[in-house]
């Protein structure tokens, strides 16, 4: 099992409740995937260094968990489909 980090750029313009959803989905994904979640950070909202849809801000959130090789490719695959996720970045952690 590696240890990877996927970042989530989320809509501003959706209601709490609506993005709390969007971390639980991505949450179901990466168990879906064969992983687990170990630690979820929330950044809450930020400036985006450049429009992106006409929005100039997001939240962020980054979701630690452990996987096998391939469960970074699936996690995106499903991510990249959601509607309110804006942003998104999978990446292995370095063994500390």
């Amino acid at each position: 099992m590696n240890k990877y980090e996927l970042a989530l750029v989320v809509s501003a313009k959706i209601e709490d409740d609506a993005r709390a959803q969007v971390v639980d989905k991505a949450k179901a994904i990466i168990e879906k995937a064969g992983g687990t979640v170990t630690d979820v950070e929330e950044w809450g909202k930020k400036r985006l260094a450049y429009e992106i849809q006409k929005m100039k801000e997001g939240y962020y959130y980054f979701i630690q968990f452990d996987g096998n090789t391939d469960s970074p490719a699936q996690v995106e695959a499903n991510v990249r489909i959601m509607e309110s996720v804006i942003r998104y970045l999978c990446v292995r952690k370095d063994a500390e």
